[in-house]
């Protein structure tokens, strides 16, 4: 904390907390002095601090990638300050050109609807529905019209908006830019005039739209919010941003034992930063786990312990503890409790027709595959005859460690 910091309010242990939970995994907190003076002040008169997060609704659901934002949201919350869902039902109708080399299309009323219900249901399971706060920009910004648009437009010039730097590569490579694009950051920044927004976060992709949030604060005469950058989070593969196109992702829908299992298959290394973003684990708690794990103790232990933690979260303690089950089973080839049940007729059948035919692999060819390199089994037992003809009766069939299915061939 800066020594040299002024403030008409006492700085408490209470305001270092929140600091220190501010900070925590951040890339950027803009500027932190005035949040340390909102921190200090809302400690002093018990008026807590309005904490804005805005998502447009552009997809239908949403990956652990997208909590890390949520999750500050809620650790802020836990303090007791106010935080605020913002569902971009207007800026969608615009499109956020953030990081786009080509305009952004931008969705039909119907599809944002849609995936606005979702969102929501979704980040609930991460925030606390009952001290959530649930807007929608276009209850503003609908009324604002055409004159109030123009009046808007007057407050920020092109020069500054071509600072940025995804309109400065396109206009540079001649690449179009449309008009209507300058609207978004404008639009995104009145959100905040709207909201009297204390604190706005986002993704380090969009420091430029929560900077103009502070701009258009203080041209109507608002305190003018801090921002806070969080960094995009790694996916599975360590390398790349976590990203269904990448299909490196954990989706917070998916059921429990397959989020357990794709937790557990992070590296070590990458392990740690998941706990710094995504745990709601103490720094210290953290701090002690690693310490053990630098000192000898199987790192699998602190994973496994991530892996319960976020499988919980959004699932349910017994189902992450059924899923630490389940792969356990797995591991040792056991058979877990509930598998797809699959009747065929044409006994006997080939081995290779019938893997196909459950769903075990996708042709002949690769079911042969998968047989030479000993990844199939029936009844616990290794097939190694690609020629293997089974007879009427009911079988369990395992592909690898996580495919099975249980058979009745008539």
């Amino acid at each position: 904390m800066n020594q040299a910091l002024v403030t008409k309010y006492p700085i408490t242990d209470r305001v270092k907390m929140g600091l220190a939970t501010t900070l925590r995994g951040c890339e950027e907190l803009i500027p932190e002095n005035d949040w340390i003076q909102k921190l200090a002040k809302s400690e002093a008169t018990g008026v807590p601090l309005r904490i804005k997060l805005g998502l447009d609704p552009t997809a239908p659901d949403i990956h652990v990638g997208h909590t890390v934002v949520l999750n500050k949201m809620r650790q802020l919350q836990d303090l007791g300050h106010t935080v605020i869902f913002l569902i971009g039902d207007f800026t969608s109708l615009i499109g956020d050109p953030s990081g786009r080399n080509s305009t952004r299309p931008p969705l039909t009323p119907e599809q944002i609807k849609a995936n606005a219900e979702t969102y929501y249901r979704q980040a609930s399971l991460v925030l606390d529905p009952a001290k959530t706060e649930i807007r929608y920009n276009s209850e503003w910004s609908e009324p604002l019209g055409a004159t109030g648009m123009i009046q808007l437009a007057s407050r920020y010039t092109v020069a500054r908006m071509m600072e940025r730097n995804d309109f400065h590569d396109r206009f540079k490579a001649g690449t179009p830019i449309s008009v209507h694009e300058f609207l978004y950051p404008l639009m995104q920044g009145y959100d905040s005039v709207a909201l009297k927004s204390d604190l706005e976060l986002g993704g380090t992709d969009q420091k430029f739209n929560l900077l103009m949030g502070r701009h258009l604060q203080q041209e109507y005469g608002q305190e003018p919010q801090c921002i806070l950058t969080m960094p995009l989070l790694e996916g599975l593969d360590g390398i790349e941003k976590m990203s269904k196109s990448k299909n490196n992702y954990i989706g917070i829908s998916e059921d429990a034992n397959t989020m357990f299992a794709k937790v557990l298959s992070i590296s070590d290394v990458l392990m740690w930063k998941w706990y710094t973003l995504l745990s709601f684990k103490s720094e210290a708690d953290i701090a002690a786990l690693k310490a053990e794990v630098d000192g000898g103790r199987n790192p699998k232990d602190a994973k496994v312990a991530l892996a319960k933690e976020i499988t919980a979260r959004f699932h349910s303690a017994a189902a992450a503890d059924a899923a630490e089950q389940d792969f356990i089973n797995r591991s040792k080839g056991g058979v877990p409790d509930e598998i797809p049940e699959v009747s065929l007729t044409g006994a006997p059948m080939g081995i290779g027709a019938l893997l196909k035919a459950a769903g075990l692999a996708p042709s002949g060819s690769e079911a042969t595959r998968l047989i030479d390199g000993g990844g199939v089994r029936v009844d616990s037992s290794v097939v190694s005859d690609k020629a293997l003809k089974l007879a009427a009766g009911t079988y369990v069939l395992q592909v690898g460690k996580r495919k099975f299915a249980r058979v009745t061939l008539g």
